[in-house]
């Protein structure tokens, strides 16, 4: 595992990040500021113009906290809200430590991931 920081609006949170393709994808691009749009009361997400590699994505659910990487639209994925969804081509690349309940009244928001030192 890998510890990631994400900061959005004065927020900080602590993630950890497996050691899947995608995840290591995503690590090399970091620092990485994406602008994450809040959908379906749920998630925040941000699609890639591009195919990150996603070796592992699966249909699965996810739990609360989770990042994964959404193969078909090339989505990044916050998931702060369980709604019992069993997701198609989903790869889990990571997950937030901290509370994350702000997400529900959070809008579409700048999202920074970095490594941590």
């Amino acid at each position: 595992m890998t510890r990631i920081k994400i900061t959005l609006n004065g927020q900080e949170l602590t993630a950890d990040f497996n050691n899947s393709d995608t995840a290591k994808e995503l690590m090399s691009r970091m620092p990485l500021s994406v602008k994450m749009m809040n959908l379906y009361s749920r998630e925040m997400t941000y699609r890639f113009p591009n195919a990150l590699p996603a070796k592992k994505a699966k249909t699965d659910g996810y739990e609360v906290g989770d990042i994964g990487y959404w193969k078909p639209l090339h989505s990044l994925v916050i998931f702060y809200k369980q709604t019992g969804e069993i997701i198609d081509q989903l790869q889990i690349v990571g997950h937030i430590t901290d509370n994350i309940n702000f997400f529900k009244s959070t809008g579409d928001s700048i999202i920074e991931f970095k490594l941590e030192k």
